[in-house]
């Protein structure tokens, strides 16, 4: 019931220097749970914001009355990445031996923020839904701690998908729960959900 709602929310989106995506916004109005009406959309030119600075924003939205109000950092990000089994982070020994050195017991209250981070192999996926038409399903995989996602590609025309990818993440809160979802590409329409399973960090 606002005409200037103020959301005070933060989203952080791991954006990999190769690409030239615009960050499309949509501001939606929901009238029941049935009911949803676009009010309006924006895009930000990522590539073009200057780093390392908070840009705050003013965008006007696209045929539609109002502005949106935000403010969006571009900054280097470590440890997270997205990888193939062959080039696994954690598969180089030198490389686990700097982690038990920066984790380990005297280094505790170096950087108290530090918390760690979550190395993710996903595999593949056994007897999906059929989602298509076909008795096929055109799968990807959703990983997602806190507000960090990232996302396997899409393997088409399989019920039985392999994606075989590695994905890290930097810890931000040891009480966060891993959520794996899988959903059917569908072109241009949402993606279909077929199925999710939840992974809190502190079961690890």
């Amino acid at each position: 019931k606002s005409a200037n709602p103020q959301w005070r929310e933060q989203f952080d989106f791991h954006y990999f220097s190769d690409r030239k995506d615009m960050l499309d916004i949509e501001v939606w109005r929901k009238d029941n749970k049935k009911h949803e009406e676009l009010l309006g959309m924006c895009q930000v030119d990522v590539p073009a914001l200057p780093t390392k600075q908070t840009n705050c924003l003013e965008l006007p939205l696209d045929k539609h009355p109002g502005s949106l109000l935000m403010l969006v950092a571009v900054a280097p990000c470590t440890g997270v990445s997205i990888s193939d089994l062959c080039v696994c982070p954690l598969g180089d020994p030198s490389e686990r031996q700097q982690i038990s050195q920066r984790y380990s017991l005297k280094n505790s209250f170096r950087d108290i923020k530090d918390i760690g981070f979550l190395q993710v192999k996903v595999l593949k996926a056994v007897d999906l839904l059929a989602a298509d038409f076909s008795g096929k399903s055109d799968p990807f995989c959703v990983l997602e701690l806190g507000n960090d996602s990232l996302q396997t590609h899409t393997v088409y025309k399989n019920l039985n998908p392999e994606w075989n990818k590695v994905f890290t993440f930097p810890i931000k809160d040891i009480h966060d729960v891993l959520e794996v979802t899988v959903f059917d590409e569908d072109g241009d329409k949402p993606p279909d959900f077929l199925g999710k399973v939840a992974i809190p960090l502190l079961s690890v």
